[in-house]
């Protein structure tokens, strides 16, 4: 150890760390900011700045440094869950305008728990974030600092929203049943929490009746519990199948439904898309990979979260109390593959042949 050195039995604070370095304490304090380039600090330093901040696990106290200049460079995100789908595409997207800004953040799930989401906004508040961006969350006070929700549906003076246009996508997916001779078609739709359950449910009656096709109240069911992954979708397959009443399409709120939809069908004998045909939502990851792959509504979830996060720092950056509150209109895409085909058996077919196998 040299004379100079920091001792390493506590963390250095920044005057020792300038003092080893023989560099000034403003100078350490940008690189670590993120802000070297900025500054024109020389690589070779900013090199030397980082190396010593790691050998001697130096942390620069942002929290109370951004309390004081009331700037902390950090976001907080409410989610619903960290699993596979809709919130973590959109939180790929915001990711990747965070870290390429130099802000920090926070991610924080709800499962949809009311006071979790009464209580993690002051939560958020409380370490000092410049903003929020709120994920299929709803928000029920109006927050002191700029806040973006993406499928929120929220209409707080506060909020700007990033919404899909629900319209355009129920079309994409009813014209290509209908395409294909669907008239009896069945719908999951999403649990009764979620924000986009109303809008895309609203959207997909008014397609409807423009295009003639009838909505059977017994070919509707609903999502319920918050459960991740495909059981919840199972479940209502389950319930579809139990009223005895035929279909030969069914269109799935989710990705994640229309997979559980399509392997409790496979269980039943009842073959897709041969059979029944199955129309999923949001285009993750697994649709293109699945047995069959799944003819789905693309949400560009990911730009989404893009949006989201430029427009939060544009709002932080600027007057976000004069912002322009209109929602941010994103388009979705229709990607048709394997889980579609023509509708070919008729509905006493359909249905004797569900009473059968699903005996066996």
């Amino acid at each position: 150890m040299t004379a100079n050195q920091p001792k390493t039995v506590a963390r250095p604070r920044l005057k020792e760390l300038s003092h080893y370095l023989g560099l000034s304490r403003t100078t350490i304090s940008r690189v670590l900011s993120g802000q070297a380039e900025e500054h024109r600090i020389p690589e070779e330093t900013r090199k030397r700045v980082l190396a010593a901040a790691a050998q001697f696990n130096y942390t620069a106290n942002t929290l109370a440094r951004g309390l004081r200049s009331r700037k902390s460079r950090t976001i907080g995100i409410m989610v619903p869950e960290i699993s596979e789908g809709y919130s973590t595409a959109v939180l790929g997207g915001v990711e990747d305008v965070l870290l390429l800004s130099g802000f920090f953040y926070f991610v924080v799930s709800h499962r949809h728990r009311s006071e979790l989401l009464r209580e993690y906004p002051s939560l958020l508040l409380a370490r000092a974030v410049e903003g929020i961006i709120a994920v299929d969350s709803a928000l029920e006070e109006e927050l002191p600092i700029p806040v973006v929700s993406v499928s929120g549906h929220h209409r707080q003076q506060s909020v700007v929203n990033i919404e899909l246009d629900h319209l355009l996508a129920a079309r994409y997916a009813l014209e290509h049943l209908r395409k294909l001779g669907h008239k009896e078609i069945a719908f999951i739709k999403g649990q009764s929490f979620s924000s986009d359950t109303r809008a895309r449910w609203l959207a997909i009656c008014k397609v409807a009746s423009k295009l003639g096709i009838t909505i059977h109240p017994r070919l509707v069911t609903q999502l319920e519990g918050t459960a991740p992954g495909s059981d919840p979708g199972r479940a209502a397959t389950v319930q579809l199948l139990e009223r005895g009443v035929p279909f030969t399409a069914i269109f799935a709120f989710n990705d994640l439904t229309a997979i559980g939809a399509i392997t409790v069908l496979r269980e039943a004998g009842i073959r897709v898309p041969e059979e029944v045909s199955v129309v999923g939502f949001d285009d993750i990851p697994s649709a293109a990979t699945n047995m069959p792959p799944l003819t789905t509504v693309r949400q560009p979830m990911q730009e989404m979260g893009r949006v989201a996060a430029v427009t939060l720092l544009q709002m932080i950056d600027g007057n976000h109390e004069e912002w322009p509150r209109k929602p941010i209109r994103v388009l979705p895409t229709f990607v048709e593959r394997g889980s579609t085909g023509i509708a070919v058996a008729t509905p006493e077919t359909f249905l004797t042949r569900t009473v059968v196998r699903g005996k066996n």
